[in-house]
């Protein structure tokens, strides 16, 4: 039965990412900003949904330390495995906003993360807020800066002309089927790990990890499929920075997030930097703005790498 509802959770994300990507590109025309924003805004807050909801259900339950493994594991899945295989699936132009807002944004919150869970081995309330409230001036700052700076892209031109009633259901549509298929295929996977006998930590770190990042993967693809591919890296980064500033942040707002597995600030942690890191050196060679279907290979392989060594670890 696990094995069905897996099948049934990969078939719903799939329908949810085409009608996502549907409704962003008719919002970029509605709005006259660029795809890029779209994609880091109402694509990535989405998507990110499935982590928001896990994170906020453990907190709620009294098992708030899943929540920082799913965030972690979560966003090295959106690089290393989203990212990588969608590059295998076409060559991804970045534009110059990545590395002058976005890129620096996410590094950001990352290492202000490390350094807020290093310092008493918990998230707060206040420091939870304070994420929330940079992601808010984040928003408010791309949102100014897009006004400026419109890229010219290829889109499906028939977008341009859809009712707003429209829009709002394929949107309601996207983040529903989103919302299920990412529910059974963790749920489906939980099991299986179970009757495998793999332990929690090793499940959340990498099956529940992936299972949330299965909405970015399914509408980065489809994105990259119809060369929308500034929604494809705007979704990842924005969903990496909606992770830790909406997930975490409103999270241990509600209950304070204590870091109950060492190996998340000796380990985990250092992995998802380091995956954040390489986006940059990976952009400018050798081929300048351009992650290409090698570099998305690499990607991939150094998540399988990262996969090995955690389930050797446990």
């Amino acid at each position: 039965m696990s094995v069905l509802w897996v099948i049934l959770g990969f078939i719903l994300l799939v329908v949810g990412g085409e009608y996502l990507v549907r409704s962003s590109v008719a919002l970029s025309f509605k709005f006259n900003i660029s795809k890029m924003v779209i994609g880091m805004t109402v694509v990535s807050f989405a998507t990110s949904a499935p982590e928001l909801l896990v994170s906020l259900n453990a907190a709620l339950t009294g098992s708030p330390a899943i929540a920082i493994n799913n965030v972690v594991g979560s966003n090295i899945a959106n690089i290393g495995l989203v990212l990588g295989i969608t590059a295998m699936v076409g060559s991804i132009s970045v534009d110059k906003s990545f590395y002058k807002l976005n890129w620096p944004v996410m590094m950001i919150f990352s290492i202000v993360l490390y350094f807020f869970l290093k310092n008493d081995d918990k998230l707060s309330t206040i420091e939870g807020a304070s994420l929330f409230a940079g992601l808010v001036l984040f928003l408010f700052i791309l949102i100014k800066s897009a006004k400026k700076d419109i890229v010219v892209e290829e889109v499906d031109e028939s977008l341009s002309v859809v009712s707003n009633f429209k829009i709002i259901l394929w949107l309601i549509i996207g983040a529903v089927a989103l919302y299920f298929g990412s529910e059974w295929l963790v749920n489906g996977a939980t099991q299986i790990a179970e009757t495998v006998g793999v332990s929690k930590g090793v499940i959340g770190l990498s099956l529940i990890a992936i299972g949330t990042s299965v909405p970015e993967l399914a509408a980065s693809v489809i994105a990259a499929a119809k060369q929308e591919k500034a929604i494809s890296l705007g979704n990842l980064i924005g969903s990496n920075i909606f992770n830790i500033a909406s997930v975490l942040g409103l999270t241990s707002m509600v209950k304070p997030i204590p870091v109950t597995e060492a190996s998340i600030l000796t380990n985990d942690i250092f992995w998802m930097l380091g995956f954040s890191a390489v986006l940059i050196p990976l952009i400018f060679l050798p081929k300048r703005l351009q992650i290409s279907r090698l570099k998305g290979m690499f990607l991939v392989a150094g998540y399988g790498v990262l996969m090995f060594l955690i389930f050797t670890r446990s």
